[in-house]
């Protein structure tokens, strides 16, 4: 079921990603946000799709929404595998966008898509109520802002040169942030397109995103860079804490494996209907990439 739905809405938002690009100027960095918004897992915009179907929202009626946090998401992967940044040069098992392009054509993709997101969100099409598309573009913007991402991100250069590990309780607050804040706007968002309280769901994907990124710390040191499609064993090579360095690598299992089941819990109140959901918490630690 779960694999299913996600490919199905991964379909979704590629289509809406494409019309939304469609007669774009011939341009390279119209060429590098196709090539950037292109493959992917869609995570983000599942929730989206599959929280709003919790409250019998239409896939065709969450999809803009889905499609927003998707190419925000891709934004912030042009910018962070930047030399100025985290300086990667493999993403989804394909070049990033400073190498297939320039760092000049990615620093504008990533501003291109970060507005498109918005832009998204606004459009009628994606609800009629205009006060439910400002609380939309409102949260994204809070989540993915100094508030949000950006600070997570920001947290996470300053740890480069703090001279010392971050300790358990920050590196938790920092993946809160630069990873938890966009999974926890994408669960959230189909409580928010029904006008319902976002309370269940925010607790679902707080626990969703912290097993997220500790999965994501387990692949840099199991992980087959060919399944990732990304370097692996980087953060061993930086000296960074991870949630596998402090936790060790099954401390950090036990402890995805008891968010997920705390995720799981989270979604009591809608019954067999979250079942997808409890599934793709399952995944989350699960994957191979």
């Amino acid at each position: 079921m779960f694999q299913s739905s996600l490919t199905s809405a991964a379909e979704r938002i590629e289509a809406r990603l494409s019309a939304a690009l469609e007669g774009a100027a011939d341009q390279p960095v119209t060429h590098a946000m196709r090539y950037a918004v292109s493959g992917g897992k869609r995570l983000r915009g599942f929730l989206v799709i599959e929280s709003a179907g919790l409250y019998g929202i239409a896939p065709e009626a969450a999809v803009d929404a889905a499609a927003a946090v998707e190419a925000l998401h891709a934004y912030s992967l042009v910018h962070d595998d930047m030399p100025c940044m985290d300086d990667d040069d493999l993403r989804r098992g394909q070049p990033t966008v400073h190498v297939k392009w320039d760092d000049g054509t990615a620093l504008l993709t990533g501003d291109a898509l970060q507005t498109l997101a918005f832009d998204l969100l606004a459009g009628p099409s994606c609800h009629a109520d205009p006060a439910v598309r400002i609380d939309l573009v409102a949260s994204l913007a809070k989540a993915s802002g100094i508030d949000g991402m950006v600070l997570g991100q920001a947290q996470d250069i300053a740890a480069e040169t703090a001279g010392r590990p971050l300790s358990l309780e920050e590196i938790t607050e920092l993946q809160a942030n630069k990873t938890g804040a966009l999974i926890r706007w994408s669960a959230e968002a189909g409580a928010r397109l029904a006008r319902a309280d976002i309370a269940p769901l925010t607790a679902y994907s707080t626990a969703l995103g912290l097993a997220f990124q500790i999965a994501d710390d387990i692949l840099d040191v199991e992980g087959d860079a060919a399944k990732t499609g990304k370097r692996v064993h980087k953060d061993a090579e930086a000296g960074k804490a991870t949630f596998v360095s402090l936790l060790g690598l099954d401390g950090a299992k036990a402890r995805a494996k008891a968010l997920v089941e705390e995720a799981e819990d989270a979604l009591s109140p809608f019954g067999e209907g979250a079942e997808t959901l409890k599934q793709a918490a399952r995944f989350v630690i699960a994957r191979e990439s």
